[in-house]
């Protein structure tokens, strides 16, 4: 890029020159050596200054560069570092190292709200908590990072290095990035806060149309592909009441398929293959249909037993549903037909409306006791 030298000139990448043309220009040369995306690509052409530090991260000292436009100098010193060191150790934990080390990782200021250009993200928060000042969930736990930092710099790892073949599939790199918001939460401040985060966004979900739409028209589908398919893969998350195996398989994503292209299709049956349950349904369920799944249950009349099924759901919709507080736990598959569950003392006071739609994306319809 030759600019006026005035001016400085970034990109994606790491600098490989800089050349001063003695006519008052300047010509810069960023070179990356990681695939990446044409939409990624990005020229930053302003009155930027440098500062840098290192991450000692999961493959070692990580380059981290901040171009910031020369006002935002002084507070960008003090603001920026903190939340992505904390953001780099909060994705790093879950999904797995950094997936462009060789590129460095550059945060850049600029006057649009903000993107995910891989090795070089954009930033226009305006130095502030939550989505330029604002919670889109409604808790407060939003107000308590930069969500343009945290959101967008999650994309590194979904939709940077997982990036999918059909626009058509692009929830893989919103759902999967919009949770890394809760995951961020979870890290940060505990699953309480991330329970209560991810369903505040739920809010945004309108429905309109499915989250995967035609393949092969360059359709993009539902703006729902960000809270959406975060709020089933939180659902999944809690049936499967295995944050460990959980974490295995994010990590597992971002390396087994490192640096390449998918179709949903790869992800689903990779998750179904990993936890050696086949979540199919669930997938079509909340990518396939604009239907939100019902449970109705009921208890016999001695509190004993439940009774639960599934409504408004595809053939074979099998979501496990589990809670637990204190010493009380029960795990229960719902299917269209009606089926039960032996309980003991203490289980039903546990098995409540609001505890289920807390942690899972659902509906649920508490019928009246039965014999």
């Amino acid at each position: 890029m030759t600019v006026p030298d005035t001016l400085v000139a970034v990109a994606n990448g790491r600098l490989s020159f800089k050349k001063n043309n003695k006519n008052r220009t300047a010509t810069y040369k960023w070179a990356v050596v990681n695939p990446i995306s044409n939409y990624c690509i990005i020229p930053y052409i302003g009155k930027y200054v440098n500062f840098s530090e290192k991450y000692s991260g999961e493959k070692g000292l990580l380059d981290l560069n901040y171009w910031v436009l020369d006002y935002n100098y002084d507070r960008a010193k003090t603001y920026m570092p903190g939340q992505v060191n904390q953001m780099m150790k909060s994705f790093e934990y879950w999904f797995g190292p950094y997936p462009f080390y060789e590129d460095g990782y550059k945060l850049i200021d600029v006057s649009n709200t903000g993107m995910e250009h891989q090795s070089a993200v954009s930033y226009g928060n305006q130095y502030r908590f939550g989505y330029r000042g604002r919670d889109g969930s409604g808790t407060g736990w939003g107000m308590k990072w930069d969500f343009i930092i945290v959101h967008e710099s999650g994309h590194e790892w979904f939709g940077n290095n997982i990036t999918t073949n059909d626009l058509a599939d692009m929830w893989v790199h919103e759902g999967f990035t919009n949770y890394s918001e809760t995951l961020f939460i979870d890290y940060t401040f505990g699953s309480a806060a991330a329970d209560a985060y991810n369903q505040g966004i739920r809010k945004g979900i309108r429905n309109d149309k499915t989250v995967i739409p035609e393949y092969n028209v360059n359709a993009q589908g539902s703006g729902d592909m960000y809270p959406k398919p975060s709020n089933m893969l939180h659902s999944i998350r809690h049936g499967l009441n295995n944050d460990t195996l959980f974490r295995k398989i994010l990590r597992g994503l971002n390396s087994s398929f490192y640096h390449k292209t998918v179709n949903s299709s790869e992800i689903e049956q990779y998750i179904s293959q990993k936890t050696g349950y086949d979540y199919s349904k669930v997938f079509d369920q909340y990518l396939r249909t604009i239907q939100v799944p019902n449970l109705e249950f009921y208890f016999s009349g001695d509190g004993m037993k439940i009774f639960y099924r599934w409504t408004n759901a595809v053939n074979g919709f099998n979501l496990p549903i589990y809670l637990n507080l204190n010493t009380h736990a029960i795990r229960f598959v719902p299917s269209e037909e009606w089926k039960s569950s032996d309980l003991v003392i203490g289980d039903a006071a546990i098995i409540t409306q609001a505890a289920i739609e807390k942690m899972y994306y659902i509906k649920t319809e508490k019928l009246g006791s039965k014999l």
